[in-house]
Protein backbone atom coordinates (compact mmCIF):
# COMPACT_ATOMS: atom_id res chain seq x y z
CA UNK A 1 0.00 0.00 0.00
CA UNK A 2 1.35 3.43 -0.99
CA UNK A 3 0.34 6.48 1.03
CA UNK A 4 1.29 10.02 -0.05
CA UNK A 5 1.51 12.52 2.80
CA UNK A 6 1.24 16.07 1.47
CA UNK A 7 0.23 18.69 4.04
CA UNK A 8 0.72 22.42 4.21
CA UNK A 9 2.01 23.99 7.42
CA UNK A 10 -0.19 24.17 10.49
CA UNK A 11 0.34 27.89 10.94
CA UNK A 12 1.72 28.85 14.32
CA UNK A 13 2.56 25.32 15.36
CA UNK A 14 4.05 23.02 12.68
CA UNK A 15 5.92 23.54 9.44
CA UNK A 16 4.76 21.50 6.45
CA UNK A 17 7.71 19.15 6.92
CA UNK A 18 6.98 18.71 10.62
CA UNK A 19 3.30 18.09 9.87
CA UNK A 20 4.23 15.47 7.27
CA UNK A 21 6.44 13.65 9.78
CA UNK A 22 3.63 13.65 12.38
CA UNK A 23 1.09 12.29 9.90
CA UNK A 24 3.59 9.67 8.78
CA UNK A 25 4.11 8.49 12.36
CA UNK A 26 0.36 8.01 12.78
CA UNK A 27 0.15 6.21 9.46
CA UNK A 28 2.93 3.79 10.41
CA UNK A 29 1.20 2.94 13.67
CA UNK A 30 -1.99 2.05 11.84
CA UNK A 31 -0.54 0.49 8.67
CA UNK A 32 3.02 -0.65 9.51
CA UNK A 33 3.74 -2.20 6.13
CA UNK A 34 2.67 0.81 4.04
CA UNK A 35 5.03 2.59 1.65
CA UNK A 36 4.93 6.18 2.83
CA UNK A 37 6.04 9.09 0.61
CA UNK A 38 6.39 12.57 2.13
CA UNK A 39 5.66 15.56 -0.11
CA UNK A 40 5.38 18.68 2.11
CA UNK A 41 3.57 21.47 0.25
CA UNK A 42 2.69 25.15 0.41
CA UNK A 43 0.51 27.51 -1.59
CA UNK A 44 2.53 30.71 -1.55
CA UNK A 45 2.34 31.39 2.16
CA UNK A 46 4.48 30.33 5.08
CA UNK A 47 6.61 27.33 4.16
CA UNK A 48 6.85 28.03 0.43
CA UNK A 49 10.58 28.68 0.54
CA UNK A 50 11.23 25.56 2.59
CA UNK A 51 9.12 23.36 0.32
CA UNK A 52 10.75 24.57 -2.90
CA UNK A 53 14.31 24.66 -1.56
CA UNK A 54 13.95 21.13 -0.18
CA UNK A 55 12.37 19.80 -3.37
CA UNK A 56 15.07 21.23 -5.64
CA UNK A 57 18.17 20.83 -3.49
CA UNK A 58 18.55 24.58 -3.08
CA UNK A 59 19.69 26.69 -0.15
CA UNK A 60 18.45 29.32 2.29
CA UNK A 61 19.99 32.79 2.35
CA UNK A 62 19.66 34.72 5.61
CA UNK A 63 19.31 38.51 5.33
CA UNK A 64 17.98 41.36 7.47
CA UNK A 65 14.64 42.93 6.56
CA UNK A 66 11.93 45.25 7.84
CA UNK A 67 9.00 43.60 9.58
CA UNK A 68 5.37 44.75 9.18
CA UNK A 69 5.72 47.27 12.03
CA UNK A 70 8.95 48.78 10.71
CA UNK A 71 11.39 46.92 12.97
CA UNK A 72 14.55 45.23 11.70
CA UNK A 73 14.48 41.44 11.86
CA UNK A 74 16.47 38.45 10.62
CA UNK A 75 14.71 37.09 7.53
CA UNK A 76 15.50 34.85 4.56
CA UNK A 77 14.86 33.86 0.98
CA UNK A 78 15.75 30.76 -1.00
CA UNK A 79 17.79 29.99 -4.08
CA UNK A 80 16.59 26.88 -5.87
CA UNK A 81 18.75 24.03 -7.08
CA UNK A 82 19.18 25.61 -10.52
CA UNK A 83 21.12 28.45 -8.75
CA UNK A 84 19.28 30.97 -10.95
CA UNK A 85 15.82 31.09 -9.40
CA UNK A 86 15.05 32.79 -6.10
CA UNK A 87 11.97 32.17 -4.04
CA UNK A 88 10.72 34.85 -1.65
CA UNK A 89 7.82 34.33 0.71
CA UNK A 90 6.10 37.44 1.92
CA UNK A 91 5.44 35.75 5.25
CA UNK A 92 9.18 35.89 6.05
CA UNK A 93 9.17 39.70 6.24
CA UNK A 94 5.55 40.88 6.10
CA UNK A 95 3.73 37.93 7.65
CA UNK A 96 0.96 37.97 10.22
CA UNK A 97 2.83 35.83 12.79
CA UNK A 98 5.49 38.57 12.95
CA UNK A 99 2.98 40.94 14.56
CA UNK A 100 1.80 40.38 18.16
CA UNK A 101 -1.95 39.84 18.32
CA UNK A 102 -2.57 43.04 20.26
CA UNK A 103 -0.66 45.12 17.68
CA UNK A 104 -2.27 43.86 14.48
CA UNK A 105 -3.48 46.87 12.54
CA UNK A 106 -3.40 46.87 8.71
CA UNK A 107 -3.71 50.65 8.71
CA UNK A 108 -0.08 50.63 9.89
CA UNK A 109 1.60 47.46 8.64
CA UNK A 110 3.92 47.59 5.63
CA UNK A 111 5.26 45.33 2.87
CA UNK A 112 8.58 47.20 2.78
CA UNK A 113 10.47 44.13 4.00
CA UNK A 114 9.21 42.02 1.12
CA UNK A 115 10.68 44.56 -1.29
CA UNK A 116 13.99 44.28 0.56
CA UNK A 117 13.95 40.50 0.11
CA UNK A 118 13.34 40.91 -3.63
CA UNK A 119 16.24 43.34 -3.81
CA UNK A 120 18.48 40.90 -1.90
CA UNK A 121 17.53 38.11 -4.32
CA UNK A 122 18.55 40.30 -7.25
CA UNK A 123 21.78 41.18 -5.43
CA UNK A 124 22.46 37.42 -5.34
CA UNK A 125 22.31 37.38 -9.13
CA UNK A 126 18.86 35.81 -9.55
CA UNK A 127 16.80 37.04 -12.49
CA UNK A 128 13.96 34.54 -12.12
CA UNK A 129 11.92 34.97 -8.99
CA UNK A 130 8.96 33.21 -7.39
CA UNK A 131 7.14 35.46 -4.94
CA UNK A 132 4.80 33.72 -2.49
CA UNK A 133 2.27 36.19 -1.11
CA UNK A 134 0.19 34.20 1.38
CA UNK A 135 0.05 34.80 5.13
CA UNK A 136 0.44 38.57 5.07
CA UNK A 137 -0.17 41.05 7.88
CA UNK A 138 -0.65 43.90 5.44
CA UNK A 139 -3.21 45.78 3.38
CA UNK A 140 -1.02 48.44 1.82
CA UNK A 141 -1.52 47.53 -1.84
CA UNK A 142 2.15 46.60 -2.15
CA UNK A 143 3.16 50.26 -1.81
CA UNK A 144 5.77 49.47 0.85
CA UNK A 145 7.31 46.80 -1.36
CA UNK A 146 7.64 49.24 -4.28
CA UNK A 147 9.07 51.96 -2.02
CA UNK A 148 11.80 49.51 -0.96
CA UNK A 149 12.55 48.91 -4.64
CA UNK A 150 12.89 52.60 -5.46
CA UNK A 151 9.35 53.67 -6.32
CA UNK A 152 7.75 56.79 -4.90
CA UNK A 153 4.15 57.58 -3.89
CA UNK A 154 3.44 61.23 -3.10
CA UNK A 155 0.52 63.08 -1.60
CA UNK A 156 -1.02 66.32 -2.85
CA UNK A 157 1.77 68.33 -1.21
CA UNK A 158 4.49 66.33 -2.93
CA UNK A 159 5.43 64.47 0.25
CA UNK A 160 6.18 60.75 0.33
CA UNK A 161 3.40 58.80 2.02
CA UNK A 162 4.21 56.67 5.03
CA UNK A 163 3.79 53.01 5.81
CA UNK A 164 0.50 51.15 5.99
CA UNK A 165 -2.92 50.87 4.39
CA UNK A 166 -4.05 54.00 6.19
CA UNK A 167 -1.79 56.09 3.93
CA UNK A 168 -3.21 54.92 0.59
CA UNK A 169 -5.98 57.52 0.39
CA UNK A 170 -3.33 60.26 0.46
CA UNK A 171 -1.61 59.10 -2.74
CA UNK A 172 -1.93 61.49 -5.66
CA UNK A 173 1.04 60.57 -7.85
CA UNK A 174 3.36 57.65 -8.57
CA UNK A 175 6.99 57.99 -9.69
CA UNK A 176 8.80 54.84 -10.86
CA UNK A 177 11.78 56.60 -12.44
CA UNK A 178 14.11 55.34 -9.70
CA UNK A 179 12.69 51.82 -9.59
CA UNK A 180 15.52 49.27 -9.46
CA UNK A 181 16.44 48.80 -13.16
CA UNK A 182 17.21 45.12 -12.59
CA UNK A 183 13.47 44.49 -12.24
CA UNK A 184 13.03 45.03 -15.98
CA UNK A 185 15.29 42.01 -16.57
CA UNK A 186 13.77 39.86 -13.83
CA UNK A 187 10.91 37.46 -14.53
CA UNK A 188 8.64 37.37 -11.50
CA UNK A 189 5.96 34.74 -10.94
CA UNK A 190 3.61 35.40 -8.04
CA UNK A 191 2.44 32.33 -6.15
CA UNK A 192 -1.09 33.35 -5.25
CA UNK A 193 -3.56 31.35 -3.17
CA UNK A 194 -6.78 33.35 -3.76
CA UNK A 195 -8.60 34.95 -6.71
CA UNK A 196 -10.15 37.99 -5.01
CA UNK A 197 -10.23 41.39 -6.77
CA UNK A 198 -8.54 44.39 -5.20
CA UNK A 199 -11.62 46.24 -3.95
CA UNK A 200 -15.29 45.74 -3.11
CA UNK A 201 -17.19 43.24 -1.04
CA UNK A 202 -14.97 40.39 -2.23
CA UNK A 203 -11.83 42.49 -2.20
CA UNK A 204 -8.71 42.42 -0.08
CA UNK A 205 -9.96 44.63 2.75
CA UNK A 206 -13.45 43.18 3.20
CA UNK A 207 -12.46 39.52 3.03
CA UNK A 208 -9.02 39.43 4.62
CA UNK A 209 -8.77 42.68 6.59
CA UNK A 210 -10.53 41.33 9.71
CA UNK A 211 -8.02 38.45 9.91
CA UNK A 212 -5.27 41.07 10.15
CA UNK A 213 -6.92 43.08 12.92
CA UNK A 214 -9.21 45.40 10.96
CA UNK A 215 -12.45 46.60 12.53
CA UNK A 216 -15.46 47.34 10.27
CA UNK A 217 -14.47 51.02 10.20
CA UNK A 218 -10.91 50.09 9.29
CA UNK A 219 -12.16 47.86 6.49
CA UNK A 220 -14.01 50.81 4.95
CA UNK A 221 -10.92 53.01 5.22
CA UNK A 222 -8.67 50.34 3.75
CA UNK A 223 -11.00 49.63 0.85
CA UNK A 224 -11.26 53.33 0.04
CA UNK A 225 -7.47 53.54 0.11
CA UNK A 226 -7.05 50.65 -2.31
CA UNK A 227 -9.69 52.19 -4.56
CA UNK A 228 -7.73 55.44 -4.58
CA UNK A 229 -4.50 53.57 -5.37
CA UNK A 230 -6.20 51.79 -8.27
CA UNK A 231 -7.49 55.13 -9.61
CA UNK A 232 -4.02 56.72 -9.45
CA UNK A 233 -2.52 53.66 -11.15
CA UNK A 234 -5.01 54.02 -14.00
CA UNK A 235 -4.31 57.73 -14.36
CA UNK A 236 -0.58 56.98 -14.45
CA UNK A 237 -1.00 54.72 -17.48
CA UNK A 238 -0.04 51.56 -15.60
CA UNK A 239 -1.95 48.30 -15.89
CA UNK A 240 -5.52 48.58 -14.61
CA UNK A 241 -5.65 45.66 -12.20
CA UNK A 242 -8.45 46.57 -9.78
CA UNK A 243 -10.75 43.71 -10.75
CA UNK A 244 -8.21 41.20 -12.03
CA UNK A 245 -8.61 37.87 -10.17
CA UNK A 246 -5.88 37.66 -7.56
CA UNK A 247 -5.23 41.40 -7.40
CA UNK A 248 -6.61 41.44 -3.87
CA UNK A 249 -4.31 38.70 -2.63
CA UNK A 250 -2.19 39.67 0.39
CA UNK A 251 -3.79 43.06 0.84
CA UNK A 252 -3.25 44.07 -2.77
CA UNK A 253 0.20 42.57 -3.33
CA UNK A 254 -1.18 40.62 -6.28
CA UNK A 255 -2.31 43.81 -7.96
CA UNK A 256 0.92 45.65 -7.14
CA UNK A 257 2.95 42.83 -8.67
CA UNK A 258 0.94 43.14 -11.88
CA UNK A 259 0.95 46.91 -12.14
CA UNK A 260 4.47 47.72 -10.97
CA UNK A 261 6.54 44.58 -11.57
CA UNK A 262 4.92 43.13 -14.71
CA UNK A 263 4.59 39.85 -12.82
CA UNK A 264 2.58 36.79 -13.74
CA UNK A 265 0.02 35.52 -11.21
CA UNK A 266 -0.17 31.75 -10.86
CA UNK A 267 -1.73 29.34 -8.42
CA UNK A 268 0.73 28.91 -5.59
CA UNK A 269 -0.16 25.30 -4.94
CA UNK A 270 0.26 24.47 -8.63
CA UNK A 271 3.75 25.98 -8.64
CA UNK A 272 4.77 23.99 -5.56
CA UNK A 273 3.17 20.73 -6.72
CA UNK A 274 5.07 20.95 -10.00
CA UNK A 275 8.38 21.67 -8.25
CA UNK A 276 7.99 18.88 -5.69
CA UNK A 277 6.89 16.23 -8.19
CA UNK A 278 3.56 15.74 -6.45
CA UNK A 279 1.75 14.65 -9.61
CA UNK A 280 4.38 12.01 -10.32
CA UNK A 281 4.17 10.73 -6.74
CA UNK A 282 0.50 9.90 -7.25
CA UNK A 283 1.32 7.11 -9.67
CA UNK A 284 0.46 3.85 -7.93
CA UNK A 285 -0.76 5.60 -4.77
CA UNK A 286 -3.66 4.18 -2.75
CA UNK A 287 -4.29 7.20 -0.54
CA UNK A 288 -3.24 10.81 0.00
CA UNK A 289 -3.34 12.47 3.41
CA UNK A 290 -3.21 16.26 3.41
CA UNK A 291 -3.92 18.94 5.98
CA UNK A 292 -3.37 22.45 7.29
CA UNK A 293 -4.09 24.53 10.35
CA UNK A 294 -7.67 25.40 9.44
CA UNK A 295 -10.07 24.03 6.86
CA UNK A 296 -13.01 26.26 5.93
CA UNK A 297 -14.68 27.93 2.95
CA UNK A 298 -11.44 29.67 1.96
CA UNK A 299 -9.78 26.29 1.49
CA UNK A 300 -11.72 25.86 -1.75
CA UNK A 301 -10.37 29.14 -3.15
CA UNK A 302 -6.99 27.78 -4.23
CA UNK A 303 -5.43 26.68 -0.96
CA UNK A 304 -3.14 23.65 -0.65
CA UNK A 305 -5.78 21.10 0.36
CA UNK A 306 -8.06 21.99 -2.53
CA UNK A 307 -5.17 21.68 -4.96
CA UNK A 308 -4.25 18.28 -3.55
CA UNK A 309 -7.84 17.00 -3.70
CA UNK A 310 -8.26 18.21 -7.28
CA UNK A 311 -5.00 16.67 -8.50
CA UNK A 312 -5.55 13.37 -6.69
CA UNK A 313 -9.14 13.06 -7.91
CA UNK A 314 -7.91 13.43 -11.49
CA UNK A 315 -5.80 10.33 -10.96
CA UNK A 316 -8.44 8.42 -9.00
CA UNK A 317 -6.61 8.57 -5.67
CA UNK A 318 -8.72 9.17 -2.51
CA UNK A 319 -7.77 11.96 -0.12
CA UNK A 320 -8.13 12.35 3.65
CA UNK A 321 -7.95 15.98 4.85
CA UNK A 322 -6.99 16.78 8.44
CA UNK A 323 -7.33 20.27 9.91
CA UNK A 324 -6.25 21.78 13.19
CA UNK A 325 -9.60 23.55 13.10
CA UNK A 326 -12.74 22.97 11.04
CA UNK A 327 -14.81 25.98 10.02
CA UNK A 328 -17.89 26.72 7.91
CA UNK A 329 -17.56 25.32 4.41
CA UNK A 330 -14.96 22.71 5.32
CA UNK A 331 -17.18 19.80 4.40
CA UNK A 332 -17.70 21.20 0.92
CA UNK A 333 -14.41 19.43 0.22
CA UNK A 334 -16.40 16.19 0.24
CA UNK A 335 -18.20 17.40 -2.88
CA UNK A 336 -14.81 18.14 -4.46
CA UNK A 337 -13.55 14.59 -3.98
CA UNK A 338 -12.19 14.26 -0.44
CA UNK A 339 -13.35 11.09 1.31
CA UNK A 340 -13.24 12.64 4.81
CA UNK A 341 -12.49 15.94 6.55
CA UNK A 342 -11.25 15.44 10.11
CA UNK A 343 -10.16 17.70 12.98
CA UNK A 344 -7.10 17.11 15.13
CA UNK A 345 -8.71 18.38 18.32
CA UNK A 346 -10.02 15.46 20.35
CA UNK A 347 -11.35 17.22 23.46
CA UNK A 348 -12.30 20.72 24.61
CA UNK A 349 -9.11 22.80 24.73
CA UNK A 350 -7.82 26.34 24.35
CA UNK A 351 -6.02 27.52 21.24
CA UNK A 352 -2.77 27.65 23.21
CA UNK A 353 -3.23 24.02 24.22
CA UNK A 354 -3.99 23.02 20.64
CA UNK A 355 -0.81 24.74 19.44
CA UNK A 356 1.30 23.21 22.21
CA UNK A 357 0.02 19.70 21.46
CA UNK A 358 -0.26 20.10 17.70
CA UNK A 359 2.22 17.37 16.80
CA UNK A 360 0.72 14.72 19.05
CA UNK A 361 -2.83 15.65 18.05
CA UNK A 362 -1.99 15.39 14.36
CA UNK A 363 -0.26 12.03 14.81
CA UNK A 364 -3.23 10.62 16.68
CA UNK A 365 -5.72 11.98 14.14
CA UNK A 366 -3.79 10.34 11.31
CA UNK A 367 -3.53 7.04 13.15
CA UNK A 368 -7.22 6.90 14.03
CA UNK A 369 -8.32 7.86 10.52
CA UNK A 370 -6.31 5.04 9.03
CA UNK A 371 -7.36 2.50 11.63
CA UNK A 372 -10.97 3.19 10.68
CA UNK A 373 -10.31 3.19 6.93
CA UNK A 374 -8.33 -0.03 6.89
CA UNK A 375 -10.11 -1.99 9.60
CA UNK A 376 -10.86 -5.55 8.56
CA UNK A 377 -14.46 -6.41 9.34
Amino acid sequence: MKIIIAPDSFKGSLSANQAALCIAEGARRAVPDAEIVLVPLADGGEGTVEALVTATGGRLIRVPATDPLGNRIDSFFGILGDTQTAVVEMAAASGLPLVPTDRRNPLLTTTYGTGELIRAAMDAGCRTLILGIGGSATNDGGVGMIQALGGSFKDGEGQEVGFGGGELSRIRSIDLSNLDPRLAKTHITVACDVDNPLTGEKGASAVFGPQKGATPDMVATLDAGLKNLADVIRKSGLQDMEFVPGAGAAGGMGGASLAFLGAELKSGIQIVMEATGFHESLVGADLVITGEGRIDSQTLQGKTIHGVVTAARAQGVPVLAIGGGIGPGAYDLLDQGAIAVLPTVNRPMSLDEAFAEAGDLLTRASEQALRIRFIRL
